[in-house]
């Protein structure tokens, strides 16, 4: 075992591990990165479909388990950024009413222990780090904002805006989808139809590499170690204190010490790691005197959705441009008093993306749909259930036990979608409902609250059962909500950050002083 020391040791680099490096990188602080990925080459294959949904280039090549103990291969990404290096960029906020309890058709969605004025402030230091194109007001569910988008709404192909016109017509209101991306004069941003599930050859999309962990390098306190797996956390004597990390690297196995300890592994990475590191002290694992670590998993219920106008093709490039939320809030169907969801286009479907999922289909065929139809996302609530959860096998696998729940709401939505889409004068609709492994806006595995009992983390990621322990990913979730989880990870990131620098770092100024940890032999980031 070999030994080195941090302020803060930071495991993840996605969304919430790349935000709160920039956040506390110029802090004093000595902070370590720690990525079991490497950095995602910049390479052509990046823009290419059959690379990535056909030969699965930059998926991580590993198996999880389902509740029957079947194999399935997550939606996961092992790279510095993590996930976002393949996100969509979109970046919306919760509304306003998602953080108090809401009556849905399959249950109540939970309050969150923080009300949205406590997040706002940090949504727009989010939207400003990670480049957010929108304009405000002219969704009709947009909660309050303190100061205007960064940057102006990105814009649409002329069919996006004629379609955007015909559901208008149908008294819906289309709006602006806030998106990271480096659009504004002179960025690297190129419109491409290679941003939704892509790394960007260019760049230019906002992922957590690029406004995050690079950013934080700038600063000769931050550390980044590629390659390293957390195998789990330890703890001093008494159980109260995270005083390191095990890592493990090309099969060596080592111990780094951290006065601060981060998860940010994702929302089953981080349960994964917490469950791991049981000990006599917490011998069901770190910070689960509640039980609750691993529970409430949650996925969003999806189902991608084609409307096919043989008559008319869609030349459209950047196709995800627009949302709709008239459905989000109960009150939309007379005959269905709850909440549905949201509707909004994923990136510009292509051959070799349906390939992927449907093999079988002769490749002209697929063509011939793709380059007539217009792509949707159709998300809806789900809701926290203890049933579901993230568990380790015997052999130390993930296991996800899943079922997924207010599926009554998922499917009025699907139908007033497909309702909007004929009525924009699709003839031909298309959906595939997604399951288990479409897990990219997995959240709630340690939910925060206000009471150990009922909660993993306090309301600034604390870990109730611990006095330097933080989880900084999706994982603190206490609902879902219906919209992309992303901007809510890096505002809490930046929340968490902020109480960081008041309750610990403020108090060890000299914690600021200090050389270098060494790096593990053969690492060069």
């Amino acid at each position: 075992m070999r030994r080195a020391h941090f302020d803060i040791v930071i495991v993840g680099t996605g969304m919430g591990g790349g935000t709160i490096a920039a956040a506390l990188a110029y802090s004093g602080a000595r902070i370590l990165l720690v990525e079991r990925g490497d950095w995602l080459p910049r390479e052509p294959p990046n823009w290419s479909p059959e690379a990535l949904f056909v030969a699965n280039r930059y998926k991580a090549h590993e198996r999880w388990l389902d509740t029957a103990g079947g194999e399935f291969a997550p939606g996961v990404h092992y790279w510095v950024g993590g996930n976002t290096k393949v996100f969509g960029a979109a970046l919306p906020r919760l509304r306003l009413d998602d953080f108090g309890a809401i009556q849905h058709a399959g249950g109540v969605s939970p309050a969150w222990p923080i009300a949205y004025d406590d997040l706002e402030p940090y949504y727009a230091r989010a939207e400003r780090l990670y480049a957010a194109h929108g304009v405000a007001g002219a969704d009709p569910t947009d909660p309050p904002r303190s100061e205007p988008f960064p940057f102006p709404p990105m814009p649409a192909d002329p069919y996006m805006e004629e379609l955007a016109d015909r559901l208008r017509d149908q008294g819906l209101h289309p709006a602006p989808m806030p998106i990271g991306v480096d659009y504004r004069p002179g960025g690297r941003c190129v419109r491409c139809r290679t941003c939704d599930a892509f790394p960007c050859l260019a760049g230019a999309k906002s992922d957590s590499e690029v406004c995050g962990v690079r950013p934080s390098l700038a600063s000769d306190r931050v550390e980044l170690w590629t390659r390293t797996m957390a195998r789990r956390i330890v703890t001093e004597r008494s159980g109260r204190q995270a005083i390191a990390v095990e890592l493990e690297r090309d099969g060596e196995t080592f111990e780094v010490g951290g006065d601060i300890i981060i998860s940010a592994c994702g929302a089953a990475n981080s349960a994964a790691l917490l469950l791991r590191s049981a000990n006599d002290q917490h011998p069901r694992g770190l910070a689960n005197s509640s039980g609750l670590v691993g529970r409430n998993y949650m996925v969003h219920n999806n189902t991608v959705l084609l409307g096919v106008d043989p008559r008319r093709p869609n030349p459209t490039i950047f196709q995800k441009t627009i949302t709709i939320n008239d459905f989000y809030r109960a009150g939309a169907d007379p005959a269905f008093p709850y909440p549905m969801g949201n509707l909004q286009p994923v990136g510009k479907v292509q051959a070799a993306m349906l390939a992927g999922a449907v093999p079988a289909v002769p490749k002209p065929l697929l063509g011939a749909v793709a380059a007539h139809s217009v792509d949707w996302w159709v998300m809806s609530e789900d809701l926290p259930d203890p049933a579901n959860r993230v568990a380790l096998a015997p052999d130390g696998r993930i296991r996800i036990h899943w079922r997924p729940n207010n599926l009554a709401a998922h499917d009025r939505l699907l139908a007033a979608a497909k309702q909007m889409l004929r009525r924009a004068g699709y003839p031909i609709l298309l959906d595939r409902r997604m399951g288990i492994e479409t897990n990219s806006h997995q959240c709630g595995t340690a939910r925060f609250g206000r009471d150990p009992a009922e909660s993993v983390l306090d309301p600034n990621c604390r870990a109730h059962d611990l006095d330097n322990l933080y989880v900084v990913d999706a994982s603190f979730f206490p609902s879902s909500t219906a919209v992309n989880p992303a901007l809510t990870i890096a505002a809490q990131a930046l929340r968490t950050a902020d109480h960081i620098r008041r309750e610990h770092l403020a108090l060890a100024p000299h914690r600021a002083a200090g050389e270098s940890a060494p790096l593990p032999a053969g690492d060069h980031a």
